[in-house]
């Protein structure tokens, strides 16, 4: 199966963290393998507390044989052994962020994991580095692809 997954850091060296989550990832998922990489994008936070510093993104695709759910786990597990804190205000600056964006055509409802992501495609801290990778992607629930989308924002 193939997941999307968003990467983003705002606290200590960012760059830093986002190299040692895909680090964290590859090394505790059995048999999982990184089959693209976006670039890295420094970005404005969005809806976060004025005075909050700017972003690392990137996204990343990988290939795992696993369900989205257990996925899911492992990246939840990585941004606490990060030091992202279990309990926290909502946007509060991170060690780590890490999102899982899609996984193939899975459409889940689930209030632990929806999926695809329900506002990735409003963002543009997730779609640029999303276009690098695979610009032609058509997410489910959408009708064009990550490159129409991300040509839609403002």
């Amino acid at each position: 199966m193939n997941f999307g997954i968003a990467l983003g850091s705002n606290l200590g060296d960012r760059s830093e963290n986002i190299q040692r989550g895909i680090d964290l990832l590859l090394s505790c998922v059995p048999g999982i393998r990184l089959t693209a990489s976006g670039k890295v994008y420094e970005t404005e936070p969005v809806d976060c507390a004025p005075g909050t510093q700017a972003f690392l993104n990137t996204v990343i695709e990988v290939e795992a044989e696993c369900l989205p759910q257990e996925l899911h786990g492992h990246l939840k597990a990585i941004e606490l052994a990060l030091g992202r804190p279990e309990e926290r205000e909502r946007n509060s600056p991170r060690t780590l962020d890490l999102d899982l964006l899609y996984a193939d055509d899975v459409v889940s409802d689930d209030p632990v994991l929806t999926l695809p992501h329900p506002r990735m495609h409003l963002r543009r801290f997730v779609l640029e580095p999303l276009a690098d990778i695979r610009p032609e992607l058509v997410l489910p629930g959408q009708q064009v692809s990550v490159a129409e989308l991300l040509a839609g924002l403002e």
